[in-house]
């Protein structure tokens, strides 16, 4: 599956194909029991100026497109699908929303450390009872006398949450304008009044740290607001964009570590005297597996090209995400099905894909929601 990548589109393919190799592929086994968040991993990641690829290098970053950007979270979700949501939550949605939104003064204080890594992100928008319904949230944010923002309420099915030195988090600052009554704060680590609490033991994406952070009378002060007052959920959905562009990714790279790990699989394996991969119904596994993996790749490649262009992707970026998340999981479940028995142990790397790329048909906007969200796009072009 060779795409025209430029030379130094390749060149990136290949340090971070090595990097992963070297540094991830070892321990992948080790984090996902122990659910061991690899923190040095994402430190060496961050002094490579991967932490930071999309921002400008004068805040620190490595300048790159969304294009290299998905090679990156591709390459090392191939090898490890927790490293890649890691760096993903941290890069497109904490410091995205903060590079995007923030004004001079926060996008200093803030992205170089996040893009050398020193400090780590995280972005808080799902809550108990606002899950697709993200409207509903009901953590709240009030103005004291003194002009700081008082913030009261928990989020859940948070990133990082408990490695994070940054949190991004929406708050109701206007009950009665509904979704237009949303906005956004920077919070950072030792804040009185803001902690991280549970941490959620999961089916897959084990070493990456997924819980709850909450806001007990958290006082910030003026300048932690981010973005404009009452519209932090719309800009939350310009994020997301961007964000689904890098789930897509996520979806893409342990399909093709999945995959990779079947033909391999399928032409050691022998049965009846010959290798199965000569089968024919395993070469329709093959073959299927294939065109999905170039198709999901295309789509999200489009979708990139489109925001490296300054372009609005919503319709893109959801579609992108809708096919290679589903087609992600189809091709893990035949990963498994190609190695029989095998499939379903932990010797082997597709039980760990098979329980890791469902969470990509859930995170950042479920399939059902990315369907509305196109739905809507079709028919609003009408």
């Amino acid at each position: 599956m060779e795409f025209e990548y430029t030379p130094e589109q390749a060149q990136l393919r290949k340090a971070v194909r090595e990097f992963a190799e070297a540094e991830i592929a070892p321990h992948v086994m080790e984090w996902d029991e122990g659910q061991v968040f690899p923190l040095e991993v994402i430190r060496k990641l961050g002094r490579l100026g991967y932490m930071g690829a999309i921002f400008p290098e004068e805040l620190g970053g490595a300048g790159l497109g969304y294009i290299e950007y998905s090679i990156l979270i591709e390459e090392l979700s191939r090898v490890d699908g927790s490293v890649g949501i890691i760096v993903a939550a941290h890069t497109s949605l904490c410091s995205n929303h903060i590079y995007k939104m923030g004004t001079d003064e926060q996008r200093c204080r803030y992205l170089p450390k996040l893009a050398s890594g020193e400090w780590i992100g995280c972005w808080s928008l799902t809550e108990p009872e606002a899950g697709s319904d993200a409207a509903g949230t009901r953590s709240t944010a009030v103005r004291d006398e003194n002009g700081c923002w008082v913030l009261n309420g928990s989020k859940t099915f948070t990133t990082n949450a408990h490695y994070a030195d940054v949190c991004v988090a929406m708050a109701v600052t206007d009950r009665a304008a509904a979704q237009h009554g949303i906005s956004a704060f920077i919070l950072e680590k030792g804040t009185p009044g803001f902690r991280a609490g549970k941490k959620e033991n999961k089916l897959g994406l084990r070493a990456s740290a997924t819980g709850e952070v909450i806001f007990e009378n958290c006082r910030l002060g003026p300048e932690q607001l981010l973005g404009k007052q009452n519209e932090g959920f719309v800009d939350s959905l310009k994020v997301l964009d961007g964000g689904r562009v890098s789930i897509a990714a996520l979806s893409i790279g342990m399909a093709q570590g999945a995959y990779d790990a079947a033909l391999r699989y399928s032409k050691l394996r022998k049965q009846f005297g010959r290798p199965i991969s000569e089968f024919q119904a395993i070469q329709n596994k093959l073959v299927d597996m294939a065109v999905d993996l170039d198709a999901a790749r295309l789509l999200n490649y489009r979708a990139a090209w489109m925001l490296d262009q300054g372009r609005r992707v919503t319709r893109e970026s959801s579609m992108a995400k809708l096919f290679a998340s589903e087609a992600a999981v189809r091709i893990a479940n035949e990963a498994v099905q190609i190695h029989g028995g095998y499939g379903f142990i932990k010797d082997y790397p597709v039980e760990k894909f098979y329980r890791d790329v469902k969470l990509c048909t859930i995170g950042e906007g479920t399939s059902e929601i990315q369907r509305l969200v196109i739905a809507r796009q079709l028919l609003k072009s009408r």
